[in-house]
Protein backbone atom coordinates (compact mmCIF):
# COMPACT_ATOMS: atom_id res chain seq x y z
CA UNK A 1 0.00 0.00 0.00
CA UNK A 2 3.05 2.40 0.85
CA UNK A 3 4.30 3.75 -2.52
CA UNK A 4 7.44 5.10 -0.73
CA UNK A 5 9.22 5.34 2.60
CA UNK A 6 11.43 8.15 4.62
CA UNK A 7 13.19 6.74 7.03
CA UNK A 8 15.91 8.69 8.87
CA UNK A 9 19.52 8.48 8.45
CA UNK A 10 20.86 10.55 11.40
CA UNK A 11 18.13 11.28 14.49
CA UNK A 12 17.87 14.86 14.34
CA UNK A 13 17.71 16.74 11.12
CA UNK A 14 15.33 13.31 9.84
CA UNK A 15 13.97 13.65 12.58
CA UNK A 16 12.12 17.10 12.16
CA UNK A 17 12.06 16.39 8.25
CA UNK A 18 9.53 13.45 8.88
CA UNK A 19 7.13 14.82 11.62
CA UNK A 20 7.59 18.06 9.79
CA UNK A 21 6.08 16.65 6.49
CA UNK A 22 3.26 14.93 8.91
CA UNK A 23 1.89 18.23 10.11
CA UNK A 24 2.53 19.69 6.78
CA UNK A 25 0.09 17.03 4.85
CA UNK A 26 -2.22 17.46 7.76
CA UNK A 27 -2.00 21.50 7.17
CA UNK A 28 -2.50 20.99 3.56
CA UNK A 29 -5.91 18.25 3.76
CA UNK A 30 -6.95 21.49 6.26
CA UNK A 31 -6.50 24.39 4.00
CA UNK A 32 -8.15 22.41 1.22
CA UNK A 33 -10.83 21.17 3.65
CA UNK A 34 -10.75 17.44 2.51
CA UNK A 35 -12.28 14.43 4.66
CA UNK A 36 -9.91 13.09 7.24
CA UNK A 37 -9.40 11.21 9.90
CA UNK A 38 -6.20 10.86 12.65
CA UNK A 39 -5.57 9.02 15.30
CA UNK A 40 -3.06 9.22 17.69
CA UNK A 41 -1.84 6.00 19.62
CA UNK A 42 0.80 3.88 21.80
CA UNK A 43 1.00 6.75 24.52
CA UNK A 44 4.33 6.10 26.59
CA UNK A 45 5.54 8.16 29.84
CA UNK A 46 1.73 9.69 29.73
CA UNK A 47 -1.12 8.84 32.07
CA UNK A 48 -1.66 5.42 32.50
CA UNK A 49 -5.55 4.90 31.60
CA UNK A 50 -4.96 7.20 28.34
CA UNK A 51 -5.54 5.03 25.28
CA UNK A 52 -5.59 6.96 22.09
CA UNK A 53 -6.72 10.35 20.63
CA UNK A 54 -8.93 11.16 17.99
CA UNK A 55 -9.17 14.55 16.32
CA UNK A 56 -11.85 15.90 13.68
CA UNK A 57 -12.33 19.15 12.50
CA UNK A 58 -15.66 21.01 13.91
CA UNK A 59 -17.09 24.26 13.31
CA UNK A 60 -17.48 26.46 16.59
CA UNK A 61 -19.77 29.59 16.66
CA UNK A 62 -19.02 29.94 12.86
CA UNK A 63 -15.54 28.83 13.31
CA UNK A 64 -13.59 26.03 12.31
CA UNK A 65 -11.99 24.10 14.82
CA UNK A 66 -10.49 21.01 16.00
CA UNK A 67 -12.00 18.66 18.67
CA UNK A 68 -10.07 16.86 20.71
CA UNK A 69 -11.21 13.39 21.76
CA UNK A 70 -9.55 12.06 24.48
CA UNK A 71 -10.05 8.23 24.98
CA UNK A 72 -9.03 6.44 28.43
CA UNK A 73 -9.84 2.96 29.69
CA UNK A 74 -13.22 4.43 31.48
CA UNK A 75 -14.31 7.69 29.97
CA UNK A 76 -13.65 9.88 27.73
CA UNK A 77 -13.35 13.77 27.52
CA UNK A 78 -13.22 16.39 24.55
CA UNK A 79 -11.56 19.30 24.10
CA UNK A 80 -11.57 22.16 21.14
CA UNK A 81 -9.05 23.93 19.93
CA UNK A 82 -8.76 26.87 17.25
CA UNK A 83 -7.33 25.23 14.23
CA UNK A 84 -3.94 27.15 14.66
CA UNK A 85 -3.81 26.63 18.50
CA UNK A 86 -4.90 22.94 17.76
CA UNK A 87 -2.09 22.12 15.37
CA UNK A 88 0.32 23.21 18.42
CA UNK A 89 -1.18 21.30 20.97
CA UNK A 90 -0.60 18.07 18.33
CA UNK A 91 2.71 18.90 17.40
CA UNK A 92 3.69 18.92 20.93
CA UNK A 93 2.08 15.17 21.52
CA UNK A 94 3.69 14.26 18.74
CA UNK A 95 6.43 11.81 20.27
CA UNK A 96 5.47 12.39 23.69
CA UNK A 97 3.19 10.59 24.89
CA UNK A 98 2.18 9.33 21.74
CA UNK A 99 4.32 7.12 19.65
CA UNK A 100 2.33 6.47 16.45
CA UNK A 101 0.29 9.06 14.64
CA UNK A 102 -1.80 7.84 11.78
CA UNK A 103 -3.58 10.20 9.21
CA UNK A 104 -6.29 9.06 6.74
CA UNK A 105 -7.19 11.16 3.99
CA UNK A 106 -9.48 10.72 0.34
CA UNK A 107 -6.30 9.86 -1.45
CA UNK A 108 -3.69 9.09 1.26
CA UNK A 109 -2.49 7.27 4.56
CA UNK A 110 0.42 8.43 6.47
CA UNK A 111 1.56 6.89 8.97
CA UNK A 112 4.28 8.45 11.68
CA UNK A 113 5.76 5.69 14.03
CA UNK A 114 8.28 6.27 16.70
CA UNK A 115 11.13 3.62 17.50
CA UNK A 116 12.20 2.60 20.37
CA UNK A 117 15.19 5.07 20.38
CA UNK A 118 12.94 8.12 19.65
CA UNK A 119 13.56 8.33 16.00
CA UNK A 120 10.46 9.15 13.38
CA UNK A 121 9.49 6.93 10.75
CA UNK A 122 7.00 8.30 7.97
CA UNK A 123 5.16 5.93 5.91
CA UNK A 124 2.78 7.66 3.08
CA UNK A 125 1.12 5.85 0.57
CA UNK A 126 -1.83 6.57 -1.90
CA UNK A 127 -5.16 4.64 -1.46
CA UNK A 128 -7.57 2.86 -4.51
CA UNK A 129 -10.26 4.53 -5.44
CA UNK A 130 -12.68 2.06 -3.59
CA UNK A 131 -10.41 2.31 -0.24
CA UNK A 132 -11.84 5.78 0.01
CA UNK A 133 -15.16 4.54 0.61
CA UNK A 134 -14.70 1.32 2.06
CA UNK A 135 -17.35 0.87 4.72
CA UNK A 136 -14.01 0.62 7.57
CA UNK A 137 -12.98 4.40 6.81
CA UNK A 138 -15.84 6.19 4.72
CA UNK A 139 -16.15 8.25 7.81
CA UNK A 140 -12.71 9.61 7.05
CA UNK A 141 -12.58 9.18 2.97
CA UNK A 142 -16.03 10.38 2.18
CA UNK A 143 -16.22 13.70 0.12
CA UNK A 144 -19.50 14.81 1.90
CA UNK A 145 -18.09 16.26 5.03
CA UNK A 146 -21.37 16.61 6.25
CA UNK A 147 -21.52 12.26 6.70
CA UNK A 148 -18.54 11.84 8.34
CA UNK A 149 -19.48 14.32 11.63
CA UNK A 150 -20.07 12.18 14.94
CA UNK A 151 -22.23 13.87 17.31
CA UNK A 152 -20.48 16.73 19.24
CA UNK A 153 -20.15 15.57 22.78
CA UNK A 154 -19.86 20.37 23.54
CA UNK A 155 -23.19 20.17 22.77
CA UNK A 156 -25.12 21.06 26.03
CA UNK A 157 -27.91 19.02 25.49
CA UNK A 158 -25.88 15.70 26.38
CA UNK A 159 -25.20 17.40 29.53
CA UNK A 160 -28.72 18.14 30.33
CA UNK A 161 -29.40 14.49 29.34
CA UNK A 162 -27.70 13.12 32.25
CA UNK A 163 -24.79 11.81 29.18
CA UNK A 164 -21.69 14.30 29.90
CA UNK A 165 -20.84 16.34 33.33
CA UNK A 166 -18.40 18.74 33.77
CA UNK A 167 -14.72 17.58 35.09
CA UNK A 168 -11.61 18.70 35.22
CA UNK A 169 -10.59 19.00 32.25
CA UNK A 170 -13.94 20.33 30.68
CA UNK A 171 -17.22 18.64 29.10
CA UNK A 172 -16.66 14.74 30.41
CA UNK A 173 -18.72 11.45 28.96
CA UNK A 174 -20.27 10.04 32.62
CA UNK A 175 -18.02 6.64 33.04
CA UNK A 176 -21.75 5.06 33.17
CA UNK A 177 -22.87 6.44 29.82
CA UNK A 178 -19.75 5.17 27.84
CA UNK A 179 -21.63 2.15 26.21
CA UNK A 180 -24.59 4.47 25.48
CA UNK A 181 -22.75 6.78 24.18
CA UNK A 182 -21.28 4.50 21.63
CA UNK A 183 -24.62 3.11 20.45
CA UNK A 184 -25.99 6.20 19.61
CA UNK A 185 -22.76 7.30 17.53
CA UNK A 186 -23.05 3.91 15.88
CA UNK A 187 -26.54 4.28 15.57
CA UNK A 188 -26.35 7.73 13.65
CA UNK A 189 -23.44 6.00 11.51
CA UNK A 190 -26.15 3.34 10.01
CA UNK A 191 -29.07 6.27 9.96
CA UNK A 192 -25.85 8.57 7.74
CA UNK A 193 -25.40 5.65 5.63
CA UNK A 194 -28.80 4.48 4.57
CA UNK A 195 -30.20 8.19 4.36
CA UNK A 196 -27.22 8.48 1.45
CA UNK A 197 -28.59 5.86 -0.42
CA UNK A 198 -32.37 6.48 -0.30
CA UNK A 199 -34.22 9.27 -2.14
CA UNK A 200 -33.99 11.35 1.41
CA UNK A 201 -30.15 12.12 0.13
CA UNK A 202 -31.75 15.19 -1.80
CA UNK A 203 -34.78 15.83 0.01
CA UNK A 204 -34.20 19.33 1.64
CA UNK A 205 -36.07 18.59 4.67
CA UNK A 206 -36.59 15.02 6.55
CA UNK A 207 -39.52 13.93 9.18
CA UNK A 208 -38.76 11.17 11.59
CA UNK A 209 -40.77 9.79 14.06
CA UNK A 210 -38.92 7.89 17.29
CA UNK A 211 -41.27 5.33 18.86
CA UNK A 212 -40.50 4.32 22.08
CA UNK A 213 -38.08 7.25 22.76
CA UNK A 214 -37.58 6.93 26.44
CA UNK A 215 -35.49 9.82 27.82
CA UNK A 216 -34.82 10.71 23.94
CA UNK A 217 -31.29 10.16 23.54
CA UNK A 218 -31.60 8.53 20.08
CA UNK A 219 -34.13 11.19 18.93
CA UNK A 220 -31.73 14.51 20.11
CA UNK A 221 -29.22 12.80 18.41
CA UNK A 222 -31.11 12.29 15.12
CA UNK A 223 -32.14 15.91 14.93
CA UNK A 224 -28.42 17.14 16.04
CA UNK A 225 -27.24 14.88 13.05
CA UNK A 226 -29.78 16.48 10.75
CA UNK A 227 -29.24 19.83 11.48
CA UNK A 228 -25.66 19.59 11.07
CA UNK A 229 -26.61 18.15 7.21
CA UNK A 230 -28.10 21.69 6.93
CA UNK A 231 -31.69 19.85 6.67
CA UNK A 232 -35.12 21.15 7.71
CA UNK A 233 -35.76 18.65 10.39
CA UNK A 234 -39.24 17.35 12.10
CA UNK A 235 -38.37 15.45 14.44
CA UNK A 236 -40.87 13.34 16.91
CA UNK A 237 -40.38 11.47 20.00
CA UNK A 238 -43.12 9.28 20.97
CA UNK A 239 -43.06 7.71 24.01
CA UNK A 240 -46.03 6.56 26.77
CA UNK A 241 -44.36 7.61 30.11
CA UNK A 242 -45.86 11.18 30.36
CA UNK A 243 -42.45 12.04 33.15
CA UNK A 244 -40.39 11.46 30.04
CA UNK A 245 -42.24 13.44 27.67
CA UNK A 246 -41.94 16.40 29.79
CA UNK A 247 -38.52 16.32 30.52
CA UNK A 248 -37.66 15.52 27.09
CA UNK A 249 -39.97 18.68 25.60
CA UNK A 250 -38.05 20.76 28.73
CA UNK A 251 -34.82 20.07 27.48
CA UNK A 252 -35.84 20.71 23.78
CA UNK A 253 -36.78 23.82 24.59
CA UNK A 254 -34.14 24.67 26.84
CA UNK A 255 -31.54 24.10 23.77
CA UNK A 256 -33.80 25.79 21.34
CA UNK A 257 -34.05 22.75 19.11
CA UNK A 258 -35.92 24.14 16.35
CA UNK A 259 -38.08 21.22 14.66
CA UNK A 260 -37.62 18.43 17.65
CA UNK A 261 -41.02 18.05 20.12
CA UNK A 262 -42.01 14.76 22.13
CA UNK A 263 -45.45 13.63 22.59
CA UNK A 264 -47.17 10.94 24.97
CA UNK A 265 -48.66 7.98 22.74
CA UNK A 266 -49.15 4.49 21.60
CA UNK A 267 -47.67 3.44 18.29
CA UNK A 268 -50.62 0.85 17.71
CA UNK A 269 -52.38 4.73 17.23
CA UNK A 270 -50.46 6.74 16.59
CA UNK A 271 -50.42 8.74 13.14
CA UNK A 272 -48.21 11.44 12.18
CA UNK A 273 -48.93 13.40 9.10
CA UNK A 274 -46.07 12.98 7.15
CA UNK A 275 -43.42 9.84 7.96
CA UNK A 276 -40.04 9.77 6.04
CA UNK A 277 -37.85 7.71 8.69
CA UNK A 278 -39.77 5.03 10.88
CA UNK A 279 -37.30 4.29 14.35
CA UNK A 280 -38.58 1.67 16.85
CA UNK A 281 -36.10 0.47 19.08
CA UNK A 282 -36.58 -2.49 21.50
CA UNK A 283 -40.10 -1.98 20.93
CA UNK A 284 -41.91 -5.30 22.86
CA UNK A 285 -42.94 -8.28 20.83
CA UNK A 286 -45.66 -7.69 18.45
CA UNK A 287 -45.33 -4.00 18.85
CA UNK A 288 -42.37 -4.17 16.80
CA UNK A 289 -44.57 -4.95 14.05
CA UNK A 290 -46.82 -2.52 14.68
CA UNK A 291 -44.19 0.11 14.37
CA UNK A 292 -42.89 -1.32 11.07
CA UNK A 293 -46.69 -1.47 9.57
CA UNK A 294 -47.08 2.21 9.90
CA UNK A 295 -43.45 2.68 8.41
CA UNK A 296 -45.03 0.41 5.52
CA UNK A 297 -48.51 2.55 5.61
CA UNK A 298 -46.76 6.00 5.46
CA UNK A 299 -44.34 5.00 2.68
CA UNK A 300 -41.43 6.02 4.73
CA UNK A 301 -38.19 5.37 3.02
CA UNK A 302 -36.69 4.23 6.05
CA UNK A 303 -37.59 1.75 8.69
CA UNK A 304 -34.72 1.09 11.27
CA UNK A 305 -36.20 -1.51 14.27
CA UNK A 306 -34.07 -3.21 17.01
CA UNK A 307 -36.75 -5.92 18.17
CA UNK A 308 -37.13 -7.26 21.56
CA UNK A 309 -38.73 -10.43 23.04
CA UNK A 310 -39.59 -12.16 20.27
CA UNK A 311 -42.60 -13.76 22.05
CA UNK A 312 -46.04 -14.44 19.65
CA UNK A 313 -44.70 -17.32 17.08
CA UNK A 314 -42.83 -19.69 19.89
CA UNK A 315 -45.94 -21.09 21.43
CA UNK A 316 -47.13 -21.69 17.85
CA UNK A 317 -44.11 -23.55 16.95
CA UNK A 318 -43.73 -27.08 15.97
CA UNK A 319 -40.63 -28.63 15.69
CA UNK A 320 -39.86 -30.79 12.46
CA UNK A 321 -39.21 -34.46 14.03
CA UNK A 322 -35.78 -33.97 12.65
CA UNK A 323 -34.80 -30.90 14.50
CA UNK A 324 -37.00 -31.74 17.67
CA UNK A 325 -33.03 -33.04 19.33
CA UNK A 326 -31.85 -29.47 18.28
CA UNK A 327 -34.59 -27.26 19.87
CA UNK A 328 -35.79 -29.72 23.04
CA UNK A 329 -33.18 -27.14 24.99
CA UNK A 330 -34.96 -23.54 25.35
CA UNK A 331 -32.39 -21.23 24.44
CA UNK A 332 -32.12 -23.06 21.52
CA UNK A 333 -35.83 -22.86 20.82
CA UNK A 334 -35.94 -19.19 21.75
CA UNK A 335 -32.99 -18.49 19.64
CA UNK A 336 -35.21 -20.21 16.52
CA UNK A 337 -38.11 -18.25 17.20
CA UNK A 338 -36.10 -15.05 17.25
CA UNK A 339 -34.59 -16.10 13.63
CA UNK A 340 -37.52 -16.56 12.33
CA UNK A 341 -39.72 -13.73 13.28
CA UNK A 342 -37.32 -11.44 12.52
CA UNK A 343 -36.55 -13.69 9.23
CA UNK A 344 -40.41 -13.36 8.36
CA UNK A 345 -40.50 -9.67 9.14
CA UNK A 346 -37.80 -8.61 6.99
CA UNK A 347 -39.02 -11.27 3.91
CA UNK A 348 -42.36 -8.80 4.46
CA UNK A 349 -40.56 -5.56 4.00
CA UNK A 350 -38.69 -6.55 0.97
CA UNK A 351 -41.98 -8.16 -0.75
CA UNK A 352 -43.41 -4.29 0.24
CA UNK A 353 -40.65 -2.86 -1.69
CA UNK A 354 -38.00 -2.28 0.57
CA UNK A 355 -34.00 -3.09 0.49
CA UNK A 356 -33.64 -5.08 3.93
CA UNK A 357 -30.70 -6.27 6.01
CA UNK A 358 -31.01 -8.01 9.39
CA UNK A 359 -27.54 -7.63 11.02
CA UNK A 360 -26.05 -7.03 14.50
CA UNK A 361 -25.18 -2.97 14.74
CA UNK A 362 -23.21 -2.73 17.64
CA UNK A 363 -21.23 -5.25 20.01
CA UNK A 364 -23.04 -8.10 22.64
CA UNK A 365 -20.27 -5.89 24.70
CA UNK A 366 -22.32 -2.90 24.97
CA UNK A 367 -26.02 -4.57 25.06
CA UNK A 368 -27.67 -7.94 24.37
CA UNK A 369 -30.71 -6.10 22.25
CA UNK A 370 -28.09 -5.67 19.52
CA UNK A 371 -30.09 -6.91 16.44
CA UNK A 372 -31.37 -4.04 13.83
CA UNK A 373 -33.53 -4.55 10.85
CA UNK A 374 -33.10 -1.96 8.20
CA UNK A 375 -34.78 -1.40 5.43
CA UNK A 376 -34.22 1.13 2.63
CA UNK A 377 -37.16 1.54 0.30
CA UNK A 378 -36.58 1.39 -3.44
CA UNK A 379 -37.30 3.87 -6.12
CA UNK A 380 -38.60 1.14 -8.67
CA UNK A 381 -40.78 -0.70 -5.82
CA UNK A 382 -40.60 -4.50 -6.49
CA UNK A 383 -41.84 -6.37 -9.21
CA UNK A 384 -45.32 -8.42 -9.13
CA UNK A 385 -43.13 -11.74 -10.06
CA UNK A 386 -40.20 -11.45 -7.52
CA UNK A 387 -43.43 -10.32 -4.61
CA UNK A 388 -45.18 -13.33 -5.11
CA UNK A 389 -41.93 -15.80 -5.07
CA UNK A 390 -41.45 -13.85 -1.20
CA UNK A 391 -45.07 -14.71 -0.62
CA UNK A 392 -44.58 -18.31 -1.32
CA UNK A 393 -41.20 -18.24 0.46
CA UNK A 394 -43.18 -16.87 4.06
CA UNK A 395 -45.97 -19.18 3.58
CA UNK A 396 -43.44 -22.26 2.95
CA UNK A 397 -41.71 -21.33 6.25
CA UNK A 398 -45.24 -21.33 7.92
CA UNK A 399 -46.03 -24.14 7.36
CA UNK A 400 -42.72 -25.98 7.93
CA UNK A 401 -42.84 -24.66 11.41
CA UNK A 402 -46.56 -24.97 11.57
CA UNK A 403 -47.09 -20.69 12.56
CA UNK A 404 -50.69 -19.46 12.11
CA UNK A 405 -50.50 -16.16 12.59
CA UNK A 406 -47.72 -13.42 12.51
CA UNK A 407 -48.62 -10.06 13.64
CA UNK A 408 -46.53 -7.97 10.47
CA UNK A 409 -48.75 -10.00 7.76
CA UNK A 410 -51.92 -10.17 9.73
CA UNK A 411 -51.49 -6.32 9.88
CA UNK A 412 -50.48 -6.05 6.04
CA UNK A 413 -53.68 -8.33 5.23
CA UNK A 414 -56.42 -6.35 7.17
Amino acid sequence: MFSHLIAPATAAPDADDAVARFLHSLRSVLAGRQGFRLSLARPEGGEPDLERLMVREIELRGERALSFLWRYKTRDITKNHGLEAGLDELAGLLGHPFQNAHLLTDSRELQLAYSRKGRPTLRVGKLKPSAAVDESSVEAASHDRSKQRHLAMERPVWRDLGLTHEGRQGLELVPAMSRKWKQINKFIEIFGKALSQSALASSPDVHVADFGSGKGYLTFAMHDYLRELGKATHVLGVELREDMVRLCNEVATRNACEGLRFDQGDVREYRPERLDVMIALHACDIATDFAIHLGLRAKAQIIMCSPCCHKQLRPQMQSPSLLKPLLQHGIHLGQEAEMITDGLRALLLESEGYDTQVFEFISLEHTSKNKMILAVRRPQGISAERRAQLLAQIEDIKRFYGIREQALQDLLAA
